[in-house]
């Protein structure tokens, strides 16, 4: 089978790539930078912009699977990229693959398109999407998932899966953020840190994507759904913070920040952003702090019995190998 996967330079993008080069399949990228690791494992590289129809059609041609994994995906910025990204290149993708006659599509959204910053215990595939988003990147990812399951059809099988904070051995996002915060001291917890949370551990995200990939077919249970994807065991946000600071060596992390006062420094820091020239990502932004604050794990049900998905990596298990990879000297 002939795959093809967009953001496959990325965190999980590039483990489901390593996923389906081990068990023989013909595995094709779409990203936007150069990844010789890639090359070297066999992968056919197209090189391009997932907003650019050109390089999609490219991308497209030949495969009979694609996982769309691409998207930008940080909290903080200006509408135009995330739109142009997560939106257009959705409808690029999915137009590709109907005039190259490509009949599935698992799509790699998120849990943010439901959570509108109040606490969610328990939630399934029945909350709604928001009126109102804080943030771009879960609108335009909503706006994106919507397309993608709108476009389910007979002759194009879709699927969206929304894994939950996905971390593991070579995150250059999540984790990495975390603990360089840690070590320069500005790490805080917003409220206690006892709110439930869900999070997915990476060898259990892959194997949820491609246990969609093989359940997906005109007419499944599976085809025109979401799922959220976890390892169905939360735990509080200061327990998988410390558990990610810890296996970087440093000293767990106890400081408190207020809800109200975070909120007004995410408010604060998203102005200062507009209005100074500064680059990259505000160190707190409301979108932040309430996701900081707020529980937010959700009921897997729907994906064990759709999907037969089963976290088989558990939380201390993953934080070990975490550990360990930071140990080695964090290679990616």
């Amino acid at each position: 089978m002939r795959c093809l996967v967009t953001g496959g330079g990325g965190f999980l993008g590039g483990a489901i790539v390593r996923r389906l080069v081990e068990r023989g399949d013909e595995v094709r990228t779409l990203q936007r930078g150069d990844y010789p690791a890639l090359a070297a494992l066999g992968v056919e590289c197209v090189r391009g912009d997932i907003a650019d129809p050109s390089a999609v059609d490219r991308a497209v041609t030949g495969c009979d699977l694609v996982f769309h994994v691409a998207a930008k995906v940080e909290m903080w910025g200006p509408r135009g990229p995330f739109h142009r990204a997560n939106v257009v290149g959705t409808a690029n993708l999915l137009d590709a693959m109907r005039r190259h006659g490509v009949g599935r599509l698992v799509f790699t959204s998120s849990p943010s398109v439901v959570h509108g910053g109040a606490d969610i215990a328990g939630g399934d595939e029945s909350l709604p999407y928001r009126d109102r988003y804080e943030a771009h990147y879960p609108a335009t990812k909503a706006e994106a998932e919507r397309l993608v399951l709108a476009a389910n059809r007979p002759e194009l099988a879709t699927v969206a899966l929304r894994p939950h904070l996905v971390w593991g051995p070579r995150d250059r996002n999540l984790v990495p953020k975390i603990v360089e915060r840690a070590r320069a001291g500005q790490l805080r917890l917003v409220g206690d840190g006892s709110n439930l949370i869900d999070t997915v551990y990476i060898d259990n995200a892959v194997d949820a994507h491609l246990a969609a990939a093989e359940r997906l077919a005109p007419g499944a249970s599976c085809a025109g759904r979401p799922y959220f994807i976890s390892n169905g065991d939360p735990r509080p946000v200061k327990e998988i913070v410390n558990g990610f600071v810890t296996a970087a060596g440093l000293e767990p992390v106890s400081a408190r920040l207020p809800v109200a006062v975070a909120v007004a420094a995410g408010h604060l820091f998203e102005t200062l952003h507009r209005l100074l020239p500064r680059t990259g990502e505000p160190r707190m932004t409301p979108f932040l702090a309430r996701n900081l604050a707020t529980a937010h794990w959700y009921d897997i049900s729907a994906a064990r019995r759709d999907l037969g998905y089963e976290p088989r990596v558990g939380i201390d298990e993953g934080m070990g190998r975490l550990r360990a990879w930071f140990e080695e000297g964090a290679p990616v």
